[in-house]
């Protein structure tokens, strides 16, 4: 089954944040964002941006007649400045006007006087300082302090691991209005409309049942969206409800890029010791979040990284902690992966230096240390149905690693100026939200007098395909078409309490909820069905829109059964709750089994340098991935196309920068490089991992958003090798990502 969404995407006729109407009297907003990264508010002065025709109001903090708060988890950022600023771009105000180009000019003619502070940008300064945004945990298993002694090598290093800006095509924005009895709605382009509802009730001082919040869909958001979205979305319903007006809030891209946060800098040390027969004996790594100004999502991605510091890999001892520094960048948020890519950067590169050190294959390293069936986690659950090892083998098989290592030996030999690399990258990627709470979802379905069906969910789309699936799932349990189906939009009047969209869990937290509400009703039409046909209901059946006694037709069609329930007075709504099963987490312990299942895989990444210019390509990515039982392979392999790419984007060309005050240097697409059409890999091959799925898994297809990022880690680590076989005294170095500058400088380095 295709994407239902695609034609409307490719004919322009889907409905984004933009496409929906202006109410007559819309007014428009625009922020004005702080200017220096650390300092004392001493005046602000709008009286010029108020004599400018058409602005209406300039909003304060003190216009705020709630709280003046946003945090999510921790309490620590305001939605508007009151004394300090403590990044550039924190929002100090909203312009209210008439028009949008108006509003951004009267931004321009606010003046703010400050007492500028130092600014700390670099998490291990702050670290220094003392500036955390919350105490730092740790994970251990086994003894490291008594295991040292039994390594026959000890390895240590460094890594230093670059953020990522999100570049969703849709920026930030709200589209807030009142409607009657003092109530809001508000169109907002989040992940997470239960996390808007209330942050927006929270800052008006509401009860959340006066605000009402809707999402058709999102032009892209990658995790920037799940907690991000709620502040702006609550600046503009904060001037609708002061002005009584429809208020529309969209960023431009400047701002969207100044103002938010990305994906966290990490900065680390590691230490890793091996046995004779190359057995991880023990590892540990401290590694230092740069979180920005505020906690933000922090704490849940440090949670994450912890999760996955270990890898694919099972290593009986294990130390690892994390520090959440408080910086003066904007508060970093959530990306894709969510603080597991950082993690396994972190492990692959402690096996590469290990490898490089003792003179051995990565991949002998690698494969040694694949966790098998049962092994445990360094947070105590067991790993099951675990396919490491054999995603592993057959990448191995499948694609002959071992003519792609003599192809491109003998390339590097016959080739002066030009150099190939290649490197492997397992993956394994738990699937639950860490937050054992968040694993919830409900569905509200109804079966409509003529058949047709409407669902609605918490799933957000944001151009993954998750409709699809749920339009599936609906599909697959009432026996009917897919035409019969339509996923409606996101709102929390119809399903309340929702989770964000995220953490790879939308299909199937939302789809079980679905698949709940709907074999309900399958199972009360049934009823009704053996009822005409006077048999056991446990003969009946239903496929492709017709009732079967005992697996052979009835004469009964789809539309005649709903009817003659509808006329029986049978109920044909139904509201399905899921909350996955067997997962906990007890903090106090670092113990737990958080995660319904794994997702396992191994890429291989090949690419070619050119060793005169620093420039490089990326050749072939290679996969073999566990989608488990997928309902819909062709979605599923665009996941796998483009979580790849991004993936490769951050570990090569898509660099993060700030100067030593703060400020954004990479702050427009002519300066910040994302992947395009040219820079994408020559081929891309995903072998399906032949398997059963879980049954926590909707309909035991498994989850596909976030796991295919990981792969993206090989390109790195294959320019490094191209890099090598060009300058044999190249030291392998750990800092993403690798720029042609980068690679340039290292391909002409010389020998310590």
């Amino acid at each position: 089954m295709k994407n239902i969404d695609s034609i409307g995407h490719v004919t322009g006729k889907s409905i984004y944040l933009d496409d929906i109407p202006n109410q007559q009297g819309t007014l428009h907003a625009a922020i004005l964002g702080s200017a220096i990264a650390h300092g004392k508010i001493k005046n602000i002065n709008v009286d010029e941006a108020l004599k400018l025709n058409d602005v209406v109001k300039i909003i304060l903090y003190t216009d705020i007649p709630g709280d003046n708060q946003i945090g999510g988890i921790i309490e620590d950022e305001p939605l508007l400045a009151e004394n300090e600023v403590h990044y550039q771009g924190q929002p100090i105000a909203i312009v209210i006007a008439e028009t949008e180009r108006i509003a951004h000019k009267a931004v321009k003619l606010i003046k703010v006087d400050f007492e500028e502070f130092s600014a700390v940008v670099d998490p291990r300064e702050a670290k220094q300082k003392g500036l955390l945004l919350f105490p730092p945990r740790t994970f251990k298993l086994g003894n490291t302090d008594e295991t040292w002694k039994d390594c026959a090598h000890i390895v240590e290093g460094s890594v230093e691991i670059g953020g990522q800006e999100h570049m969703y095509i849709e920026t930030q924005g709200a589209y807030a209005y009142p409607i009657e009895n003092g109530y809001i709605k508000v169109h907002s382009s989040t992940q997470g409309p239960t996390a808007v509802q209330k942050t927006i009730a929270r800052v008006l001082g509401l009860p959340m049942h006066q605000i009402e919040v809707d999402v058709v869909r999102l032009g892209g958001a990658f995790g920037g969206k799940e907690d991000q979205a709620s502040g702006f979305a609550a600046m503009a319903a904060l001037a609708s409800y002061l002005l009584n007006k429809p208020v529309k809030l969209t960023l431009p891209r400047h701002d969207d890029m100044r103002m938010t946060g990305k994906r966290h800098p990490y900065s680390g040390d590691f230490k890793i010791g091996l046995s004779t027969d190359l057995k991880i004996l023990a590892f540990e790594t401290d590694l230092y979040q740069n979180g920005g100004a505020a906690s933000d999502l922090s704490p849940a991605i440090l949670e994450r990284t912890l999760f996955h510091s270990t890898g694919s890999y099972y290593i009986p001892n294990t130390r690892v902690t994390v520090y959440s520094c408080k910086t003066n960048l904007p508060p970093n948020t959530a990306f894709r992966g969510f603080g597991a890519p950082q993690g396994m950067f972190a492990i692959e590169s402690a096996i590469a230096k290990a490898a490089e050190t003792i003179n051995v294959k990565v991949i002998d390293i690698q494969q040694k240390n694949l966790l098998a069936e049962n092994d445990e986690f360094q947070y105590g659950q067991k790993a099951e149905n675990a396919n490491a090892q054999e995603c592993f083998q057959l990448v191995k098989e499948k694609f002959n690693i071992e003519s792609i290592t003599k192809e491109i030996n003998l390339f590097n030999q016959n080739n002066r100026y030009t150099k190939k690399g290649y490197a492997v990258m397992p993956l394994c990627f738990g699937i639950s939200f860490t937050n054992t709470s968040m694993n919830q979802a409900r569905a509200l379905v109804h079966i409509y007098q003529d058949g047709s069906v409407s669902v609605s969910t918490a799933a957000i789309e944001m151009g993954q395909g998750v409709n699809t699936k749920l339009a599936q799932v609906a599909s697959m349990v009432l026996g009917i078409d897919t035409n019969k189906v339509k996923i409606h939009s996101t709102n929390t009047s119809r399903v309340a309490n929702t989770s964000p969209t995220a953490a790879s869990s939308g299909a199937d937290l939302n789809g079980n909820a679905l698949r709940i509400a709907a074999n309900a009703l399958l199972n009360r039409l049934k009823e009704v069905a053996a009822g005409m046909l006077k048999c056991d209901a446990k003969s009946i059946s239903i496929n492709n829109e017709e009732v079967l006694q005992n697996g052979k037709p009835s004469g009964i069609s789809w539309k005649k059964l709903v009817l003659t329930a509808h006329l029986q007075r049978v109920c044909l709504s139904e509201n399905g709750h899921y909350a996955t099963p067997v997962i906990y987490f007890d903090k106090t312990k670092e113990k737990g089994h958080p995660f319904a299942y794994h997702v396992y895989g191994t890429g291989i990444i090949t690419t070619t340098v050119d060793c005169i210019r620093g420039t490089y390509k990326i050749d072939d990515v290679l996969i073999v991935h566990d989608f488990g039982k997928s309902i819909n392979l062709t979605i599923d392999q665009g996941q796998i196309e483009g979580a790849v790419v991004q993936g490769i984007g951050w570990t090569t060309m898509e660099e993060l920068a700030f100067d030593k005050n703060g400020r954004l240097l990479s702050n427009s697409l002519s300066t910040y490089k994302v992947p395009d059409i040219h820079f994408a890999p020559n081929t891309i091959k995903c072998i399906p991992l032949e398997t059963e799925g879980h049954e926590l898994a909707v309909m035991r297809s498994k989850a596909i958003g976030e796991p295919p990022f990981m792969y993206g880690i090989a390109a790195y680590f294959a320019i490094q090798n191209a890099i090598k076989a060009y300058n044999p005294n190249h030291k392998l170095k750990f800092d993403t990502p690798i720029t042609p500058e980068k690679v340039l400088l290292q391909l002409y380095e010389k020998e310590d």
